[in-house]
């Protein structure tokens, strides 16, 4: 066993308040350690900004019924303080009460920082108005970031004491982090020297916070300032070596992937995800957290990417609504209770290993009373191995870790998954029937002249700058006269990520750009007449740039254009340096159209218009019964923004169709999982909408009174088609093997109603449209015995079970239907 390092005390023992139970943090080379006693740690990031208060309870829980013993969350910088020293610590973004509400479960926390964040997360966090800073570099050694970077952190630090959330002051806070992937992209950043002070000054600066746990930093190996814990992202940490005396520390296990608009959906097998947590524990690891547990909702304009879904779903083992996703949450599960019952052993206990090849070997954990544990892992990704470990032979997957609490019998293996599938089914409601929809259309006429604006100037500007990210939206508006009509193509070099483009009052084009560049020329025809004319371009963001070296000074909008008038005969009228008028926003916006104030004149006669650009619409619906998550289906729209009761659930791009990828027709959970470098696997979505469903939390709704949900229509669609679903269970599904337990269960006080499928030999399909095998009549009437009418049941796989013809089939697979 590797020589345990002096345990480094980081903690005052002082408690924040009489009657506190105060709580040391410390570390060594095994672990982070708690009130004197090593602890591994199973944590799963839960963001509190992408759920709600409501939620925060019912998801904490869930997590903690899943075996985890910590919640981690960013924080979110550009939320809390959306404009320079104005705050925001109401409603979802109560960071305080969300700590609490972990403190109230007995659960542990982990504070992170940052304050930059990536997550996915509009500008990775931090305020767009930093860029109105005079000399302001981020994430570089200056004193205009730096000052920013300290006021904020000391405000998260100072709320968090003022709350006594920090462990030493009886709160659940047991880790830290200052920055976030620095490493990732400093060898990217202009100047070497400077980015070298600045992580240095993160850490010392973090450190006179006086917190009392430790300081993490994740992904910085090659240039780790002192006083602070290196850590590491990825699909796959087994292999990484902390610094000498550092516990090993997994902050971010990604259990799934962030969607785009044109991508797929991606699933990580719960197999692999297990197999990456056993591998990792294995292998000396001690603090492990999922990224995400719970992925939630990228509400209002908080998504990243450019281009990244309203639903940051994640494939996490709590689905966006906060249901339990079978099976990859149960299989969890079972294998943090594992991890649990071996706690001792995998901190305390001396570590040998036998390999049987590069890919093959035996982990022994024994402590000093002679008692130990045991893992068997096969790294192949294509073949079976028959092990032969301490006198026993054990048969052990592709691509799995057998676990052996007591180093003799297999108590659990990452690749047999022994708990239900269950299928999330979206249910039509009826509040949808009879959805009377009104109109008003967004006023573009005083935008579509140059006579007023907030400012003018002579070139062309940036947008993100010119805006301050206020809205998605900027006018650029110019004029010119013409001696006669005539005939021109109107172009416009832009970074985008969209453009509308008016010539005198009307439309006369529309763009955007694909996922990746950004950049696009977009080119229409249009007539100028005689006398003056207008051009009114409308540029338009879709999220942020949250990642990568420099990331802030990718730019958007009509950024030196050039923006040109070209004549048939290839000669042009360049108008980049005529007077342009700017304007940030739309006219709707301003006047708050989605808070449905009573002095608006909606329309409804004549008939309600469908596909015209540039509408606003709404309707009156009554609240669905029931629990289940309700969300609106947008299909038939195009691409504008979703409101229910003045709450902004957000973009909306269902005119949007995810491409197609090799990944769609190919799943197997051996091999690394990969989400680039065209190695995908395990998408669905192909040819579908990129995201056709937008959550509608309950908390969001009037239970007994009417609801009202208002639609800004961007590019044109029918709301009429709009309808609103439940999410519950559909069926469910098990494989068993002789003696396993077959437990189902519904959701929400839902019952079994029939059960469908007991067959052992199923050749193809998936959970609700299997197909093959022959059907066992005792699994049949035991099932339908213990379960029908019921919420959960379990029957026991005995010799009972069999039917004649199934000896030696091994598997019986059972679907019910809740």
């Amino acid at each position: 066993m590797a020589r345990a390092a002096l345990a480094v005390l980081v903690l005052s023992a002082v408690c924040g308040f009489p009657g506190a139970s105060c709580t040391k943090v410390s570390y060594d080379d095994r672990a982070i350690v708690i009130d004197g006693q090593r602890r591994i740690i199973l944590s799963g990031s839960i963001h509190y900004p992408r759920s709600t208060p409501e939620m925060w309870p019912d998801l904490i829980q869930k997590a903690k019924d899943g075996g985890l013993n910590t919640i981690e969350t960013y924080v979110f910088w550009n939320g809390h303080e959306p404009r320079p020293r104005e705050y925001n610590f109401a409603g979802n973004y109560d960071i305080m009460r969300f700590f609490s509400e972990v403190q109230k479960a007995g659960m542990y926390a982990i504070l992170r920082i940052g304050p930059y964040i990536c997550g996915e997360w509009n500008y990775g966090g931090l305020p767009a108005w930093l860029r109105d800073i005079p000399d302001m570099q981020f994430r570089l050694h200056n004193q205009p970031f730096e000052r920013e970077m300290e006021t904020f952190t000391k405000l998260i630090v100072n709320k968090m004491k003022d709350a006594n959330m920090f462990a030493g002051q009886g709160g659940p806070i047991i880790l830290a982090q200052i920055e976030n992937e620095y490493g990732n992209i400093q060898s990217g950043l202009p100047d070497q020297q400077s980015a070298t002070k600045y992580i240095h000054w993160c850490a010392e600066m973090a450190n006179n916070q006086n917190v009392g746990v430790p300081w993490i930093m994740c992904q910085q190996s090659n240039d780790l300032p002192p006083n602070v814990l290196e850590t590491c992202n990825g699909f796959y940490c087994h292999n990484f070596k902390p610094k000498e005396n550092m516990p090993k520390i997994w902050t971010e296990n990604w259990t799934g992937w962030f969607k785009a608009w044109d991508k797929p959906d991606y699933h990580r097998p719960a197999e692999d995800l297990a197999y990456s947590v056993a591998m990792f524990f294995q292998n000396r690891g001690s603090v492990q957290n999922y990224y995400m547990y719970h992925g939630g909702t990228n509400f209002g304009r908080t998504t990243g990417g450019p281009y990244i879904t309203t639903s940051y779903d994640y494939d996490a083992p709590l689905d966006e609504y906060g249901n339990i996703r079978q099976p990859k949450y149960g299989h969890l599960k079972q294998l943090h209770a594992m991890l649990t019952s071996m706690e001792k052993h995998l901190v305390y206990g001396q570590q040998n290993e036998t390999s049987f090849d590069d890919k093959v070997k035996a982990t022994k954990y024994t402590l000093d009373d002679g008692s130990s544990a045991c893992f068997i892992s096969n790294s192949h990704d294509n073949e079976d191995l028959n092990v032969t470990f301490e006198g026993s032979t054990y048969q052990v997957p592709a691509w799995s870790v057998s676990v052996l609490p007591d180093c003799k019998t297999v108590a659990y293996n990452t690749a047999k998954v022994k708990t239900q599938t269950s299928v999330m089914v979206k249910k039509e409601s009826e509040v949808t029937q009879g959805l009377k929809w009104f109109w008003l259309p967004e006023l573009l006429k005083p935008f579509c002249t140059d006579r007023s604006g907030s400012f003018r100037r002579n070139e062309l500007l940036e947008q993100i700058v010119t805006g301050a990210d206020k809205s998605d939206y900027l006018w650029y508006k110019t004029s010119l006269t013409s001696g006669a009509e005539e005939e021109f193509t109107l172009h416009v070099n832009t970074t985008g990520h969209e453009l509308y483009a008016f010539v005198n009052g009307e439309l006369a084009g529309h763009q955007h750009s694909v996922n990746g560049p950004y950049i696009f020329q977009f080119q229409a025809p249009v007539t100028m007449r005689a006398g003056k004319n207008y051009i009114s371009l409308l540029s338009a963001t879709v999220g942020l740039k949250n990642y990568g070296a420099s990331f802030e000074l990718m730019p958007a909008g009509i950024v030196g254009g050039p923006v040109k008038l070209v004549r048939p005969d290839s000669s042009a009228i360049d108008l980049s340096h005529s007077t342009w008028t700017y304007e940030t926003g739309l006219y709707g916006e301003s006047i708050q159209i989605h808070l449905d104030k009573p002095d608006l004149e909606w329309s409804c006669h004549p008939a309600v218009p469908v596909n015209r650009p540039f509408s606003w619409y709404k309707a009156l619906f009554h609240s669905p019964d029931g629990e289940d998550a309700v969300v609106v289906d947008l299909a038939g729209l195009n691409k504008g923004v979703v409101y229910v009761n003045g709450r902004n659930l957000g973009r909306y791009w269902t005119s949007y169709i995810a491409g197609n990828m090799d990944g769609c027709h190919r799943c197997d959970y051996r091999g690394a999982y990969k989400t680039w470098d065209n190695q995908e696997k395990c998408l669905t979505g192909c040819h579908e909408i990129g995201q056709q469903f937008y959550h509608v939390p309950r908390s969001f709704l009037s239970a007994g009174g009417l609801n009202t949900i208002v639609l800004f229509e961007e590019a044109g669609g029918d709301p009429t088609k709009v309808n609103f679903r439940t999410v519950a269970v559909g069926p469910v599904c098990i494989n068993a093997e002789k003696g396993d337990a077959i437990t189902l269960a519904c959701a929400h006080g839902g019952a079994i109603s029939s059960i469908d499928v007991t067959s052992f030999g199923v050749a193809k399909g998936q959970c609700g449209a299997y197909e093959g095998g022959y059907e066992s009549k005792p699994a049949m009437e035991a099932l339908s015995a213990a379960c029908l009418g019921k919420e959960s049941c379990t029957v026991h796989y005995t010799d009972e079970l069999d039917s004649a013809g199934s000896e030696g089939s091994g598997v019986l697979t059972v679907q019910a239907t809740c």
